[in-house]
């Protein structure tokens, strides 16, 4: 199997602290600018698994930089510079305790929710009779709390309000450029022959300014179906040919693992880790429109530090 980065540790010039995220490692420099590493850990219900997947880092990093590229006109984000295939450099911010969620369809937790009776997301109110993977009426955004460890958990839009997370006026620029980012990465999907099924977007502040952080549209973030064939498959009842990280939650189900406590991860075998991996790559290809070109991984960790200290002797706010 290729090698992956699943752990990092340098000592940037200026480095203030260290951040492992679930998936990636942020340092701050001097409180103003953020390195952020894409490594090639997975998670899934909330839970780091075992073993990386080769190139899922990069995979990410690139999508989401290409998405922060191609939306930047409509709504302001972090992004300075992509110095390697595995990292972003950009304006630090101070991040809102939400991610805002936005679903275009009834599927993944949401349809679990509603299979099991739920007619309420995050406040939303959800109509009757819906069937699995079918549209809503209108994009719904139902937001979660940013936890650091542990389970998301679904809160409202009146509830972020009243206990402070979110003050009323940010909360509504954050819902407006939550529908316009989807409404662009819809569209962007349609053009490659994808539905951009349902997202999330985390946000912070910038001297008043509240801006779009982290990353967007990666598989990591969003869930996608195949727009060849979905409205038969829909109507049979069928699963959706989808690219999202929804078939690794798939398979862990089906090995009985949801997160819970006393579950174990099930064994992570390299063929495991491949498909996984041409998942990522394959979703990479279809929502750019690019081929995916591997970047040298002989000695990923070297590579990364040399082309992050290179960035940062040129870089300027």
């Amino acid at each position: 199997m290729q090698p992956t980065l699943t752990t990092t540790d340098f000592r940037f010039p200026g480095q203030t602290s260290l951040y492992h995220g679930k998936v990636r490692d942020v340092y701050d420099i001097d409180d103003s600018l953020l390195v952020m590493v894409a490594t090639d850990r997975i998670s899934a219900f909330d839970v780091v698994l075992p073993k990386g997947i080769p190139f899922k880092g990069q995979v990410l990093n690139q999508i989401a930089a290409y998405f922060l590229d191609a939306t930047a006109h409509a709504v302001p984000n972090w992004k300075l510079a992509t110095p390697d295939p595995m990292v972003t450099v950009g304006k630090k911010c101070e991040g809102f305790r939400v991610e805002m969620i936005i679903r275009g369809y009834l599927t993944g937790s949401a349809w679990r929710e509603y299979a099991a009776g739920a007619r309420e997301i995050c406040g939303v109110r959800l109509p009757e009779g819906m069937k699995e993977n079918q549209k809503f009426p209108e994009p719904i955004i139902t937001p979660t709390t940013k936890a650091d460890a542990g389970h998301d958990q679904n809160i409202s839009r009146e509830e972020i309000i009243a206990q402070g997370i979110v003050s009323a006026a940010d909360y509504d620029i954050m819902e407006e450029y939550t529908r316009t980012l989807f409404k662009i990465g819809t569209e962007m999907a349609a053009e490659k022959g994808l539905i951009l099924v349902d997202t999330k977007y985390e946000f912070g502040k910038l001297a008043d300014k509240v801006i779009l952080i982290d990353e967007i549209h990666t598989p990591d973030s969003s869930r996608y179906f195949y727009a060849d064939g979905y409205q038969e498959r829909f109507e049979k009842g069928e699963p959706q040919r989808q690219l999202s990280k929804e078939f690794v939650r798939q398979w862990l189900i089906e090995n009985g693992f949801m997160g819970q406590p006393g579950q174990k991860v099930p064994e992570m075998t390299d063929e495991i880790c491949e498909s996984i991996s041409a998942r990522y790559i394959e979703l990479y290809e279809h929502v750019t429109g690019r081929k995916f070109v591997p970047a040298d991984d002989h000695d990923l960790s070297h590579r990364i530090e040399t082309n992050v200290l290179d960035c940062l002797d040129r870089i300027t706010l």
